[in-house]
């Protein structure tokens, strides 16, 4: 690690908490003790820990005499109301640590302890401090935070050897004049009182090095403020400041400082002066510009400013070539400097949210590599600008969106409408002169499709949800609309979307206007309803982080019980993002007919063009490409093969100009646009590229028709076959839809029109695995000497369901006996949306993970190792409740690691998929272990953010509310290490 990269780390204080978690010296003998089995030999105990054991009073037998030679003493998460008698005959002790407690004041008798080094006082209910504690001339560490106090004694400027003081959380309305006293003091954390003004002899605290004022809602500092000449890190978040005093710069050796949340519109030129900055947060303030002498801070190693208003980076950016960390999301960037490469060390990149065209969203979204490759390649290429915008028709089935289609294309026809025909993709030249090409995709709304349908909802399309004017009725708005928008939001927040009303010939005028009024009221109305959901989410978070976190971890009817600060501004943060990112609804319903006189066409197509065109709106319309990109993707249109091998698409990469070295960013750059697939992270499919979509999507299309007649035609379009292999290949598809089930040799059999090679097979089979579609039962190392068939399921088709598993979650063995053994049940709840499809491609995602499997059709028992899970998915059958999917296993208590050993890798999993669900909201449980054995049907749940916490300090039990005040061991609640991957999104 280099030097300026451990000294960076070194500074992040205020992320990590280090001030609050330091630890007792090492070299000291310590002793814990848990029950209270006092030793014989207390007299060679340095460090006693009598941490989390409820007491009230010391135990007996713990004295003067029998401490002689204790140094240390932690009597932290008891239940002292006072300070404990034989505490003041330990005069030696250099460390007393009564954090967590139920101190409502402290005695003179303080005094005795003036060996004290360090006193930790924090997360108690002080409301004063007595004088006495001015004599404790020894101390050098201090920790009052999480008190309730509104003044220090007098005397409290006489703590002349004070180094560290934490006075964090408290009720002081003043910054105390005896703190100025405090001349070696090197760290002071003052946040979250309520202090509005500091004083002008604030320089007296020459020796402060590490200085917290975050959430003192400052409206400004003083000017004297920047004679605090040994400052290093200086937290200022959440205050009002507008501007920073003139000669803030003179802090020259200040190398960390957090400005996020405040007030600042314009860039504080005085930071452009201290150079020995090594982090700079500006997060959430209403910056509009970053200005070019950036540069001047050249050690810089973390530069935050998500969250502004900034519309462009200067050049000179670049010039930060020790950047770590920059994070930019949530801004108004469209185009980043030129060299942008140089950046190579950022590790930490953040961009989405910015209305980016060069590079494209796409580019920016893999990194810097990426981008430093799209940049060298426009420098070896010229610029191009090919407007196309993906165009998504979508809506429940016969709601005439094929017919549509026609109609905008121009290809309308005598002939009926096709209704069912699965996917279908179209170009469409909307505007010959300004070259404009809409990619049409129609969706079927048919529900076989759920599964691969959102594979084909992407960030940057213009969406049409088409309704049958003729079908509508205000009964059936969730059906045939609210449905559509809920999965669209979920999918694609803040996507775009025109509502159409089709099949206006079939109503007369009346009705049309009506119909269209009420689509219109009830999409105001549903949104209306969702935003008050999550508001009143947001609020329920705002309340638990207006308490303090011990009051939140003790009181089990608290909600968000236990939950960390950090999950919940998560939390917050997602909500936030949920309500920031809501659907761009267009207004209003257009009314149109697709038969001969195209009723309401035209104004369909000038609002489309209107909207696409809308820099704002669609600013990926207007991205800018090398000219050898865009040649790469018109030459992958040409061959008519179901893929390329890498060294075909290398071959075509040259006649584009693209050499072999930078092909991978081009092909990148194509998949993330949906252009073609490649899949750069797999083993086998990275050496080829599927560029042919059109193909793709029609051997999409054979596996989800679910139709017996169109299967078996495609299997006997064989004239040879005979009665008998008939009968054969109609079983194998009763077996299909069924059970999910089919053999590579009828596989090959349905794809034998689209497919020519062997490796083509296996290529698709590999391909759909990928996908979440189906997976192999008894994939062979090595060809089968016996002929053996290899089976593939597809899970979305399985029907049965399975018994034992059902009474297995219930709490009960197949004989109906209880068990005795503990129960661990994660349960998510989707209480607007479950995603089509989810159980089905969760179902392949962790087959890896499980052996011996049986799969139901909302139901899935397995075992990972030895140890027994249920997978189970319960939909609604009220539009008040929730759908839930929960993951399950047991064990006995002392072997409950091993079920948590089974759960966690398929939550993580489960974590993955929901990612690509950026707007849905979700919540997870953990259900009370309890309350389960009891059969209870309806049982606590613990809040899931505890999966990605540590388990709390030295606490055995939590309280579940349900059942009084039953006791529930810890290790059933959290698993024994965090989880990796977080439930939140």
């Amino acid at each position: 690690m280099s030097e300026s990269a451990g000294s960076v780390k070194t500074v992040k204080v205020w992320r990590e908490a280090a001030l609050r978690c330091r630890k007792l010296r090492s070299d000291l003998r310590q002793l814990g003790l848990s029950g209270l089995r006092l030793p014989d030999n207390l007299g060679q105990v340095h460090v006693l820990n009598l941490a989390n054991n409820s007491l009230q009073e010391l135990p007996e037998g713990l004295d003067a005499g029998s401490l002689a030679n204790l140094r240390a003493l932690i009597l932290r998460r008891n239940r002292f109301c006072r300070l404990p008698p034989p505490l003041w005959a330990l005069g030696q002790l250099d460390e007393l640590d009564l954090a967590h407690n139920c101190l409502g004041q402290l005695r003179g008798e303080l005094a005795c302890l003036r060996r004290l080094r360090k006193l930790c006082l924090s997360h108690n209910q002080l409301r004063l401090l007595p004088p006495e504690l001015g004599l404790l001339g020894r101390l050098e560490e201090l920790d009052l935070s999480f008190n309730q106090l509104a003044q220090l004694p007098a005397t409290f400027g006489q703590l002349q050897g004070l180094r560290t003081l934490d006075l964090d959380h408290n009720r002081l309305t003043h910054f105390p004049p005896q703190l100025l006293q405090l001349g070696r003091l090197e760290e002071l954390d003052f946040s979250g009182n309520c202090v509005r003004a500091l004083p002008p002899e604030i320089p007296r605290l020459r020796s402060v090095k590490i200085l917290w004022l975050s959430g003192l809602q400052l409206p400004c500092l003083p000017d004297t403020f920047c004679r605090l000449g040994a400052l290093e890190s200086l937290m200022l978040d959440n205050n009002a400041l507008r501007s920073l005093p003139p000669s803030f710069g003179d802090l020259g050796l200040l190398k960390m400082i957090n400005l996020s949340s405040n007030r600042l519109e314009d860039f504080p030129a005085a930071l452009l002066q201290l150079g020995n900055l090594e982090e700079l947060y500006l997060s959430r303030n209403g910056l509009s510009a970053i200005p070019p002498k950036i540069s001047n801070l050249g050690k810089l190693a973390a530069l935050w400013l998500d969250n502004n208003k900034v519309r462009y980076l200067p050049d000179s950016i670049v010039e930060l070539v020790d950047l770590e960390e920059l994070v930019l999301q949530g801004n108004q960037i469209a185009i980043l400097p030129d060299s942008f490469g140089k950046l190579s060390k950022v590790s930490l990149w953040k961009i989405k949210d910015n209305p980016l065209i060069q590079p494209p969203y796409e580019v920016c979204m893999k990194g810097i590599p990426y981008i430093a490759a799209y940049q060298k390649e426009l420098a070896l290429s010229q610029p191009a600008v090919k407007p196309r915008l993906k165009l998504v028709l979508m809506g429940s089935k016969c709601a005439g969106k094929t017919s549509l289609r026609r109609c905008l294309v121009g290809n309308m026809s005598s002939l009926p409408a096709i209704h069912g025909k699965g996917i279908e993709v179209t170009p469409w030249v909307a505007d010959a002169e300004k070259n404009l090409t809409f990619i049409v995709y129609d969706l079927a709304g048919d529900q076989n499709y759920d599964l691969i349908q959102p594979f084909f909802l992407s960030p940057g399309a213009l969406y049409v949800l088409v309704v049958s004017l003729k079908a509508y009725a205000s009964d059936r708005f969730y059906e045939l609309v609210g449905y559509f928008l809920h999965l669209l939001g979920a999918r694609v927040p803040h996507g775009v979307v025109c509502v159409v009303g089709a099949h206006v010939d079939q109503c007369n005028e009346k009705e049309v206007e009506e119909k269209c009024l009420d689509i219109h009221h009830q999409i105001a109305l549903q949104e209306k309803r969702d935003v008050e959901v999550m508001q009143a989410v947001a609020e329920k978070v705002d309340g638990a982080l207006g308490q303090e976190f011990d009051l939140r971890a003790t009181s089990p009817h608290a909600p968000f019980y236990g939950v960390s600060d950090k999950n919940l501004r998560r939390k917050k943060a997602q909500v936030q993002y949920l309500l920031n990112n809501r659907l761009q609804i267009l207004s209003p319903v257009i009314a149109v007919s697709c038969q001969e006189d195209h009723i309401g066409i035209n104004r369909l197509k000038d609002k489309l063009l209107s909207v696409a065109e809308h820099r704002e709106i669609f600013p990926n319309l207007h991205r800018v490409l090398p000219k050898s990109w865009q040649r790469l993707e018109e030459l992958h249109y040409k061959p008519q093969e179901l893929w390329l091998s890498w060294w075909d698409s290398a071959r075509l990469g040259l006649q584009a100009g693209l050499t072999e070295d930078r092909l991978q960013s081009a092909l990148s750059y194509l998949h993330e646009s949906g252009k073609l697939l490649y899949f750069e992270d797999s083993l086998t499919l990275k050496e080829c590229v599927f560029h042919n979509l059109t193909k793709l999507i029609d051997i999409l299309n054979v596996f989800f028709q679910r139709d017996a007649s169109v299967l078996l035609q495609k299997l006997l379009a064989d004239a040879n076959i005979d009665e008998l292999r008939a009968t054969q290949l109609h079983h194998y598809v009763e077996g299909f839809l069924l059970h999910g089930l089919l053999p590579l040799h009828i596989i090959r059999l349905l794809l034998k029109p689209h497919i020519k090679t062997q490796q083509d097979l296996h290529l698709i089979l590999e391909l759909l695995e990928k996908m979440g579609l189906c997976y192999c039962l008894n994939k062979p190392k090595i060809t089968p000497l016996n002929g053996a068939a290899v089976w593939f399921k597809f899970p979305c088709y399985v029907k049965n369901e399975v018994p034992h598993a059902e009474a297995w979650i219930n709490g009960s063995n197949l004989t109906g006996q209880p068990f005795a053994i503990e129960q661990l049940q994660v349960e998510y709840s989707f209480p607007f949306l479950f995603p089509p499809g989810l159980f089905a491609r969760y179902s392949v995602q962790i087959n890896s993970h499980i052996v011996h499997r049986s799969d139901g059709k909302y139901q899935i028992f397995a075992y990972r190792g030895k140890v027994p899970v249920v997978i189970s998915y319960r939909p609604t059958q009220s539009s008040l409740q929730a759908d839930t999917l929960s993951i399950a296993s047991h064990a006995s208590l002392p072997n409950i690691w091993t079920a948590w050993q089974a759960i966690i890798p398929l939550v993580e999993e489960l974590n993955v998929l929901l990612q690509e669900w950026p707007g849905l909201y979700f919540t997870v449980h953990v259900l009370c272990s309890k309350c389960l054995k009891r059969g209870s049907s309806n049982p606590h749940t613990f809040p899931g953010e505890l999966l990605t916490q540590s388990r709390p300090e030295g606490v055995t039990e939590i309280i579940c509310p349900k059942n009084g005040s039953e006791r529930v061991d810890v290790a059933l609640v959290y698993p024994p290490t965090p989880t990796v991957i977080s439930p939140c999104c």
